[in-house]
């Protein structure tokens, strides 16, 4: 019975990478589109997106676990799957994944910050997986190269994944995304340095640590993927029943200010059941003053709306002011700027 599904397997797996090689934009088309339906079904609560977002995860099992698998489907089934079909599955869960990520980490980037460098790494990483001469003659010919893109693509759909499936905090999803990518990097670290004496033993441990070193460090640079700031406004006045702001500020007198305060109002878009604690952050020319907690709950059209109110400012409070909207793992979710005057 094992040999007769493997005949009939076999041909089938054939033609299918013989035509996903012939129109290879296709893969990176569906990546796309159930990236973005995931995106929209979050933000409408279905559970849709948790089945999407988990099938990713199933396709990173069997990449990490490729030659456990293969050498069980030989075994049982006597499928022998040749080398150039691994390399395309490999290729085929890269393409799918960055592509999936991309719509949210698009939206929840802040342009004008450090984030830019994040998401710009990930749509760079979706064209190269797309271009077979890049991706086989120039990224998979360079194993360090290689495996950094394979570990910030894992990273990134965790980082996105988590979130939408147990409902996580941005906080609770970066470190357990952390944990996950070190454990399913060991295999691939381990056959670029593998463990025939006991040297290499300590180098391996050093170059895991090395590598989450990196991702808990660039954690002010990696926008919170499930959170997204809709509207955001620093404002003399707040109309508190229809939960608005009046009019937004750019530029404020000082007396206006020792006054009257000022409002910090945010409307944040998060996915359903997501509890988060976020900060409003005032900082007067590149120093903070002030930080103020704000606790949302996720779920609604308009997003959360929340504000904090500040009355008490320096003695001299004129110069260049910020309001950061920050998670509570340090993740931007994003800045607004505005100028006191005498």
């Amino acid at each position: 019975m094992p040999g007769k599904l493997a005949l009939l397997l076999k041909p089938l797996i054939l033609r299918l990478i013989a035509l996903a090689e012939r129109y290879p934009g296709t893969l990176a088309a569906v990546g796309f589109v159930s990236g973005v339906a995931s995106f929209i079904l979050v933000d409408r609560q279905a559970e849709l997106a948790r089945v999407i977002a988990a099938l990713m995860l199933v396709s990173w099992i069997w990449l990490t676990l490729e030659n456990v698998l293969r050498d069980g489907l030989a075994r049982r089934f006597g499928l022998d799957l040749p080398p150039v079909v691994l390399k395309f599955a490999t290729q085929l869960v890269h393409q799918e994944s960055l592509f999936f990520v991309l719509p949210f980490f698009f939206f929840s980037t802040s342009w004008d910050s450090g984030q830019l460098i994040f998401t710009g790494l990930l749509m760079l990483g979706a064209l190269v997986s797309i271009i077979d001469p890049l991706y086989y003659n120039w990224l998979s010919k360079r194993r360090w190269l290689y495996l950094g893109f394979h570990s910030l693509t894992l990273f990134a759909v965790l980082l996105t994944a988590l979130p939408i499936i147990i409902h996580l905090t941005t906080a609770q999803s970066y470190q357990l995304a952390m944990a996950i990518t070190l454990l399913l990097s060991f295999p691939s670290l381990s056959q670029t340095v593998p463990l025939q004496t006991l040297w290499r033993v300590p180098l391996l441990g050093l170059m895991l640590f090395g590598l989450g070193a990196a991702m808990w460090l660039a954690q002010l640079w990696v926008p919170p993927a499930t959170l997204r700031l809709a509207d955001m406004t620093v404002s003399a006045q707040m109309d508190r029943d229809r939960r608005t702001p009046g009019l937004a500020v750019r530029t404020v007198s000082a007396e206006v200010l020792r006054d009257n305060g000022l409002f910090a109002y945010t409307a944040i878009h998060a996915p359903r059941g997501l509890n988060e604690r976020i900060y409003h952050v005032w900082r007067h020319e590149g120093q903070e003053v002030d930080r103020i907690a704000l606790d949302i709950t996720g779920g609604r059209e308009a997003g959360y709306r929340a504000w904090t109110r500040k009355r008490l400012f320096p003695a001299q409070p004129v110069g260049r002011w910020q309001v950061k909207v920050i998670t509570e793992g340090g993740q931007l979710l994003g800045v607004l700027r505005f100028e006191v005057v005498q």
